[in-house]
């Protein structure tokens, strides 16, 4: 089994912090790969400030070149709306029977996990790892870069720099789609 930890989220726009935790929960957890599963529409946040999802996804595409056993994801763009992870999990696992999927999520996320549509569906079928976030515990411990989407689109549009916040590569992208 191949196993491959699902890491979903906005990445509006994606930013080394979200590289890096990837990287670290892929070798921390002896996973094979971690996919980083765009979000069309997360039901739990707002939509105001999102950018279009064929951007969001070029953008992690572009900042995930070259980095190891990470992998962009639009899977939920092909799924109804919104998208909910037991539905998206109980899919992979369908069209994809050669992996074990384990769910990555925020602490934050893994403190409220009772909200979430068939939560206890998902403790009995999947293993979950919990990250630490915005002051609350994970089940693991990783590095937190004190990094976020939304300080860095307050900085595009503010003239500001965004170097060492968000992949070089994708500099010239996320300045041209955030302004």
């Amino acid at each position: 089994m191949i196993r491959t930890g699902i890491f979903g989220g906005s990445f509006n726009p994606i930013h080394n912090g979200h590289i890096a935790l990837a990287q670290s929960i892929l070798r921390q957890c002896d996973l094979d790969e971690v996919w980083l599963m765009v979000s069309p529409l997360n039901p739990l946040k707002q939509q105001s400030e999102l950018l279009t999802d064929t951007l969001r996804f070029e953008l992690v595409q572009k900042a995930l070149e070259g980095v190891e056993g990470v992998k962009a994801s639009d899977y939920e763009f092909h799924m109804p709306k919104p998208s909910y992870s037991w539905n998206t999990l109980q899919h992979l696992s369908s069209d994809y029977p050669d992996r074990e999927f384990i769910l990555l999520i925020g602490g934050d996320n893994w403190a409220h996990f009772e909200r979430w549509r068939h939560w206890k569906d998902i403790l009995r079928n999947y293993r979950v790892i919990a990250y630490p976030r915005d002051n609350y515990q994970g089940t693991i411990n990783c590095p937190l870069l004190d990094v976020s989407s939304t300080e860095i689109r307050r900085r595009v549009i503010a003239g500001e720099s965004i170097e060492g916040l968000v992949p070089a590569a994708i500099i010239p992208l996320v300045q041209q789609y955030y302004q």
